[in-house]
């Protein structure tokens, strides 16, 4: 199984402000709703997955199958809403639904925790034409090093630009 991590930045790497707020352009939020929608799935940590069910924006993704890791459970939903505690269970839960590639959607500690895994495969990044002076990075800090090759430079917009990388191992 192919496991991605995409997500939506600035220019100096961060993925939200401190308050969560993630003010990206419609272009970024189309394009990862359609990246989304032909995957089927998506892994997020708890505070995003509260983020995004509050935004109701499980619905704007056609209701994924959707894997939150988290220490604690919660409203797992019948078989599309499933709750783990580890990266490792996540992709185990994907596996087990029958999916080739995975969809990893932040936030900063779980993009972490499959960086630190060696779980990642492709990373995309779509970088906004902006800069926040404090945000939640796009990884928490860690001593994990990793190469990557660029695979792809895409303008979205006149402004934004998609990276593709793939991971190397």
């Amino acid at each position: 199984m192919k496991i991605i991590l995409y997500m939506t930045m600035t220019a100096n790497g961060y993925i939200a402000k401190e308050d969560d707020e993630t003010p990206w352009s419609d272009i970024v939020w189309e394009s990862y709703c359609e990246f989304v929608k032909k995957r089927g799935n998506i892994v997020v940590g708890k505070r995003t997955y509260e983020i995004m069910k509050e935004a109701n924006e499980f619905e704007k993704l056609g209701f994924p199958i959707t894997v939150v890791v988290s220490d604690s459970t919660g409203d797992e939903g019948a078989d599309k809403i499933f709750f783990v505690s580890s990266p490792k269970e996540a992709v185990a839960v994907m596996k087990e639904k029958g999916m080739d590639e995975m969809v990893v959607g932040g936030g900063s500690t779980l993009n972490t925790g499959f960086l630190e895994d060696g779980l990642l495969d492709e990373i995309y990044l779509d970088i906004e034409p902006r800069l926040f002076g404090k945000g939640i990075k796009l990884f928490s800090d860690t001593d994990v090093s990793v190469n990557l090759r660029l695979c792809e430079v895409a303008k979205l917009s006149k402004d934004v630009i998609r990276l593709h990388y793939r991971v190397l191992k």
